[in-house]
């Protein structure tokens, strides 16, 4: 099987076991010349199960994209299933938060969202795993998870927080509906924790979201559910997030609590699939407004990713249970 092949087919499970696509339904590919295979074998792939599809190029010489063009949302006329499956631009995030809200609003279409997607994800690893062993470990952890508190993060960086997530329910992107939109690869849990409930420090030794991977661990002190600081011997990245993380009042607050469950990710630097990766954890600060009881309405969303979790969960009823030591699930 050569490499389009492959492609091919890694597109088609992701249409069969996580977006659950039938024949006779009409498919958005967003691709763009950086990624036009990806998006080419995601539109190939939906005609072969009996689909329609169509392609859409971002307009290149608008990039990075701060705003939705116009002519995007009458593409959405009519299409079942929408695939974002183009080169991932950091200074972009405000684009995309557009235009999943457009995507979503109607509630009649399920999203892949993929940005920073690349050959070797569908070839190798992320996109090529046995959903159904990962499902049911997604499953156990999300039954695990119910009628969740306080989760308290540890790790051998030296991450040490607890979560308020009373009430905020988790989502996973193994199986996308109408309601829910998700990432591909997919292979995460997430929740967006109260906003003003988070305190602690989280050590980021892994990778962030738009930046990639950390050169020196990066700690961050958080302080009800707000950044008060960074600290690093990587004084151009502390200077860098600084700046990121001032584009608006919310961006310093907690936006989500994620663990990868995916167990043919890897840590490449690229977070659409370090976040997915098994044995990782996740935190973020912006926007979670579609997220359960999310309230974060900031412009952006920055993941923050440390190894090695022990994740322990208080419960309502004022029960504790250890889910995850060291990296591996104990459930």
């Amino acid at each position: 099987m050569n490499k389009t092949e492959k492609m091919i087919e890694a597109a088609k499970g992701a249409y069969q076991h996580v977006l659950k696509l039938k024949a006779g339904e009409k498919v958005l590919v967003v691709t763009d010349e950086r990624r036009k295979s990806i998006g080419q074998a995601f539109c190939q792939a939906a005609k072969e199960m009996g689909a329609s599809a169509e392609l859409f190029y971002l307009p290149e010489g608008q990039r990075p994209l701060k705003n939705l063009p116009q002519e995007m949302p009458p593409l959405l006329e009519g299409r079942n299933v929408i695939i974002n499956a183009f080169y991932g631009l950091g200074e972009e995030t405000p684009f995309r938060i557009q235009w999943i809200k457009k995507i979503m609003e109607t509630k009649t279409r399920r999203l892949g969202h993929a940005p920073g997607i690349t050959e070797e994800m569908m070839t190798e690893g992320p996109m090529n795993v046995d959903y159904g062993v990962m499902m049911a470990n997604v499953h156990r952890m999300m039954d695990q998870l119910k009628g969740a508190k306080e989760a308290h993060l540890t790790a051998p960086g030296g991450t040490d927080i607890i979560l308020d997530i009373e009430g905020r329910d988790f989502m996973t992107d193994v199986e996308i509906t109408e309601e829910h939109w998700g990432n591909l690869p997919a292979g995460e849990i997430w929740c967006g924790p109260v906003e003003n409930g988070a305190d602690g420090a989280i050590v980021c030794d892994g990778s962030i979201g738009d930046l990639g991977q950390v050169k020196k661990p990066l700690k961050i002190m958080v302080q009800k559910g707000r950044i008060e600081g960074f600290e690093s011997e990587d004084k151009n990245l502390v200077e860098k997030l600084e700046e990121l993380s001032a584009v608006d009042e919310m961006a310093r607050v907690v936006g989500e609590l994620g663990i990868g469950l995916n167990p043919g990710a890897r840590l490449t630097g690229n977070l659409l699939e370090d976040e997915k990766a098994f044995r990782t954890a996740h935190i973020a600060f912006g926007n979670n407004e579609d997220m359960p009881g999310g309230k974060n309405t900031s412009k952006t969303h920055r993941d923050y990713l440390f190894n090695e979790p022990t994740l322990t969960i208080t419960y309502k009823n004022g029960g504790r249970k250890t889910l995850m030591m060291d990296g591996d699930l104990v459930i």
